[in-house]
C-alpha cells in the first residue's frame, strides 16, 4: 500500500481534504514510494487559526520554560537519529551519513535557540530624565511561516523554527513536497517534547499553500530557502503587504587556489565541497579559481584522479560518497548543463552522463563531472546547477581571482586556499560575498554566528541563526515610565529631554 504523508494541524496528523497529490519518490530507485496531499488555502486558514489561538499562551510562558522543551526535543530527536536519517535519505537520495549531518546541523541551531533567556532580554537605562525611566522588550511577533527546500529537509525548517519558537511564536512548516516525511516526524517530536499543540504545525502543499500563508495578514513573518526569483518575489510580496522576510536564493560558490597552497589538501577538500550530496547544496563549490596556470594544471590533475575514484551509490549504502540526485528532472536539468558546457567549448575532463547502477538502474544517478578552462560568459559558469559539477576557471593573478567572486551575480559564499595570510586578510576584506572561508572549504558559520548571502542571494536585512534569527522574530518595544512622587510640574508642552533634571 502506498504510504500517504498529510498534514499536522492541532497537534495531530489531519487528512488532507484537497483531493490533490504530489507524488514522493525514491531516488535510489526511480520509483513512486508514496504520496503528499496538497493543501487548499482553507487548510492552510485552518492552521493559522489554531497557530493564532494557541500563541498568546505560549509568548506569556517563561522564556525559561520554553528553552527547556526545546532541550528536550534535541533529546528526542538524538534518540530517533537513525529513523530520522533513514527517511531522509529514502526521500532525498543523500547517503545516511550525509543525512545524519542535515540533522545534527540543524540541531545546532536549536540548541543556540535555548539561550532564549539571554538572547530575549532588552536593555535598561534609569534616570533619563527627572524621575524617568527607559527600558526595552522583546516581544514575539505572532504566527510566522517557513517555506523551505527540498535539499536540507531537516536542517533548514530547524533553522526556521527553532529561534521562533524559542521567541515565543507560532510556526507554520510549508516544506518541499519531494521529502515531506522527516519535517512531519519533526512534529510529532515537538508534541512528545512537552510544545502546546499548534505552536509547531506542517501544512504541506504546493504554490497555492504558499500564496495561502502569505495573503494571510495573521502570519507577519516569512523564512524562505529555494531559487533566486522565487525568494525575490516571496520578498516582494512580503514587503507590499507590511510583513517580514528573509528569503535566501541561489548559489555560485568559488574557490580561489592560490599558488602556494598545498594542492593535495586542497584537492581533497574540494571533492568533498563540489560532489557530497550530489551537489544539492546552496553552499556546495561549483567553481574552483586556480591563480595561475601551473597551479590550475596540477590541480586539474589532481580533481581528474579523485573524481573517478569516487563512489556513487544508493543513499544506504554505507560506502558511497554520494548518492543520487532528488528526481527525474534534476537528473535532466543537470545533464542538459553539461551539454551546454561542451558547446560552449568548455574542456570536460570527466564526464559524469551515462553513469548507472547495477540494481538501480531507474535511479537518478549521475557521476562526477569535471570541466576546465571554462569562460565566465559560458552557462556552466553564470547558472546555478545544483549537481555534481565542478567548474575549473583559470585567473592570471590574485586581483582577477578575487573580481570573478565579487562580480558574480551570486554572493552567498566563497572560500581562499591560502598560506599567505595577507592574501588570506584581503580576500576576506574585500570580496563581495557573505560567507567566506579560509582554507574552509565550505564555509557554513557555526550555529551562534549568522548565515546569509548577499545579492541574488539574498534578500531581507536580518540572517538565518545566530542573534539575527532572534531580531527577525521579535519587535522591540521600548518603554520610557515615570512614577511621580507626588509633584506637580503642571502642563508641558516640549518634547522630553535626557539634559533635563
Amino acid at each position: 500500500m502506498t504510504r500517504e504523508v498529510h498534514h499536522h494541524i492541532g497537534g495531530e496528523i489531519v487528512q488532507g481534504a484537497s483531493g490533490r497529490f504530489a507524488d514522493i519518490y525514491n531516488p535510489s530507485k526511480g520509483e513512486v514510494q508514496g504520496r503528499v496531499a496538497l493543501a487548499t488555502r482553507d487548510e492552510v486558514t485552518r492552521a493559522v487559526d489554531v497557530a493564532a489561538a494557541a500563541q498568546p499562551a505560549w509568548a506569556a510562558t517563561s522564556p525559561q520554560k520554553r528553552a527547556r522543551i526545546l532541550g528536550r526535543f534535541v533529546e528526542l530527536v538524538r534518540e530517533n537519529l537513525d529513523e530520522l536519517a533513514a527517511l531522509l535519505s529514502s526521500e532525498h537520495g543523500k547517503v545516511i551519513a550525509d543525512s545524519m549531518g542535515d540533522i545534527e546541523r540543524g540541531l545546532d541551531v536549536v540548541e543556540f535557540a535555548m539561550a532564549a533567556p539571554h538572547l530575549l532580554k532588552g536593555e535598561y537605562s534609569d534616570t533619563v530624565g527627572r524621575g524617568i525611566d527607559t527600558y526595552s522588550m522583546r516581544q514575539p511577533l505572532g504566527v510566522v511561516a517557513g517555506i523551505t527546500p527540498f535539499n536540507f529537509p531537516a536542517m533548514i525548517p530547524l533553522w526556521k523554527c527553532g529561534p521562533a519558537l524559542a521567541a515565543g511564536n507560532a510556526f507554520i512548516l510549508k516544506p518541499s513536497e519531494r521529502d515531506p516525511g522527516v519535517p512531519m516526524r519533526l512534529a510529532e517530536l515537538w508534541i512528545e517534547a512537552g510544545l502546546p499543540a499548534g505552536i509547531f504545525q506542517v501544512v504541506n502543499g504546493d504554490k497555492e499553500s504558499v500564496d495561502a500563508l502569505l495573503e494571510d495578514p495573521r502570519v507577519k513573518a516569512y523564512g524562505f530557502v529555494g531559487s533566486t526569483p522565487i525568494a525575490q518575489s516571496i520578498y516582494t510580496r512580503a514587503a507590499e503587504l507590511g510583513k517580514r522576510a528573509q528569503c535566501f536564493g541561489g548559489a555560485k560558490n568559488h574557490m580561489v587556489i592560490m599558488p602556494d597552497a598545498d594542492l593535495d589538501q586542497v584537492a581533497d577538500a574540494l571533492v568533498g565541497a563540489a560532489y557530497g550530496s550530489a551537489g544539492e547544496r546552496c553552499m556546495a563549490i561549483s567553481v574552483a579559481v586556480p591563480v595561475g596556470d601551473e597551479t590550475a594544471d596540477a590541480l586539474v590533475q589532481k580533481m581528474k584522479e579523485r573524481a573517478e575514484k569516487l563512489t556513487v551509490g544508493a543513499s544506504e549504502d554505507p560506502k558511497a560518497d554520494y548518492g543520487p540526485l532528488v528526481a527525474q528532472s534534476a537528473l535532466d536539468r543537470v545533464v542538459d548543463y553539461i551539454g551546454q558546457g561542451e558547446a560552449a567549448g568548455a574542456e570536460l575532463v570527466v564526464d559524469g552522463r551515462g553513469f548507472t547502477l547495477e540494481g538501480h538502474e531507474k535511479g537518478y544517478f549521475i557521476g562526477p563531472t569535471l570541466f576546465d578552462k571554462v569562460t565566465k560568459d559560458m552557462s556552466v559558469y553564470t547558472d546555478e546547477i545544483f549537481g555534481p559539477v565542478l567548474c575549473i576557471v583559470r585567473a592570471k593573478d590574485y586581483e582577477e581571482a578575487l573580481a570573478l567572486v565579487s562580480d558574480h551575480e551570486y554572493g552567498n559564499g566563497t572560500s581562499i586556499m591560502t598560506r599567505n595570510g595577507d592574501a588570506a586578510r584581503d580576500f576576506a576584506t574585500r570580496v563581495d560575498t557573505g560567507m567566506v572561508g579560509i582554507n574552509v572549504p565550505i564555509p557554513v558559520p557555526i550555529g551562534f554566528y549568522t548565515f546569509g548571502g548577499w545579492k541574488a542571494s539574498g534578500f531581507g536585512d536580518l540572517n538565518q541563526h545566530g542573534p539575527d534569527a532572534f531580531r527577525f522574530y521579535t519587535k522591540t518595544k521600548t518603554v520610557t515610565s515615570r512614577w511621580a512622587a507626588g509633584a506637580k510640574d503642571g502642563s508641558a508642552f516640549v518634547m522630553p529631554r535626557g539634559d533635563q533634571s
